[in-house]
């Protein structure tokens, strides 16, 4: 596979803490999925590396790959207040995937300029063998920033 990591960017009208915030709660992101997997969450915000919650799952919406209904556990990966935050999942397959979902925050006047990320650069080869990565492709992310938009620019 010629790349293993997707970045998108975009410019949003809103400060850094307001869009790390949305990030931070788990109800903000089912909020901007794009993929239609994420159906509802349970948990606290997270505050640092470590933290975690719980997102039910319908992969039937990317009708790709025979999984249905689940529950994945999102794990904190990188945590810096107000500039990135980033994430892996634990779940159904054992042991964890290793792929990892993150932003990036940067103060741009009155805005920010949000990167977002999916790396699976890290993944086990019996993984990698399967042909199922990346699970959501790089017109998601995107789609997900124009969501993320139209949620904190209100």
């Amino acid at each position: 596979m010629a790349t293993e990591r997707f970045e998108v960017q975009r410019r949003i009208a809103a400060p850094p803490s307001k869009i790390f915030a949305l990030l931070c709660d788990p109800q903000g992101h089912v909020a901007i999925d794009s993929s239609g997997m994420l159906q509802s969450a349970d948990g606290n915000p997270v505050r640092t590396v470590g933290d975690e919650f719980v997102v039910h799952m319908d992969r039937e919406a990317l009708n790709d790959y025979p999984m249905g209904k689940y529950d994945v556990t999102v794990v904190i990966t990188r945590f810096e207040q107000d500039t990135q935050i980033e994430w892996t999942i634990s779940g159904t397959i054992q042991p964890p995937i290793k792929h990892l979902y993150g932003y990036r925050l940067e103060a741009d006047g009155a805005g920010t300029v949000l990167t977002s990320y999916y790396d699976w650069s890290e993944i086990e080869q019996r993984y990698r063998d399967k042909d199922i990565f990346p699970v959501v492709p790089e017109a998601a992310l995107r789609a997900t920033l124009g969501i993320l938009a139209r949620t904190v620019e209100r």
